[in-house]
């Protein structure tokens, strides 16, 4: 063996590398999702659609002690992590939500989060019976409602 195959990468390189990564992943998938909720959240608010959500989801959400537009944050995570947290970034700078409803919130975007991605990406790629699909799904969903009555009742 030559030294150039034996030889370790130095540590800038490694980091430079991950850098390179990030940087790909926060411009052509993050950056992108973030930016698209604060739009959908604007245009609801414009429109009036997003005062009808929480009018309309306000019975439940209250049971997670959330207003009721919460919901286009759940309905957010459901398609996209990175869209989630636009959603709610722009819900608490519009003073809908705070520090505990996003605390509630936070479990439940990562236990649901990007499944409709997820669809497309991976379950058919692999070969997921579709029969499945909506009983993982459910799953999904369960988990992150439970998570949110644990967060409220601890908070």
């Amino acid at each position: 063996m030559s030294n150039a195959e034996t030889k370790k990468p130095m540590v800038t390189d490694i980091f430079v590398e991950g850098a390179k990564k990030g940087w790909v992943i926060a411009t052509t998938s993050t950056v992108p999702n973030v930016l698209m909720a604060f739009v959908i959240i604007k245009a609801l608010q414009i429109t009036g659609i997003l005062g009808l959500m929480g009018t309309a989801f306000e019975p439940v959400m209250a049971v997670f002690g959330l207003p009721g537009e919460s919901a286009a944050v759940l309905i957010g995570a459901w398609m996209s992590m990175g869209g989630a947290v636009g959603v709610v970034i722009t819900l608490f700078d519009q003073g809908i939500l705070n520090g505990t409803h996003i605390a509630i919130l936070a479990p439940a975007i990562y236990l649901m989060g990007s499944q409709v991605q997820y669809m497309g990406r991976i379950m058919g790629p692999i070969g997921t019976e579709g029969r499945y699909i909506p009983v993982m799904i459910a799953i999904s969903v369960i988990n992150a409602f439970a998570a949110m009555l644990v967060m409220n009742i601890l908070l």
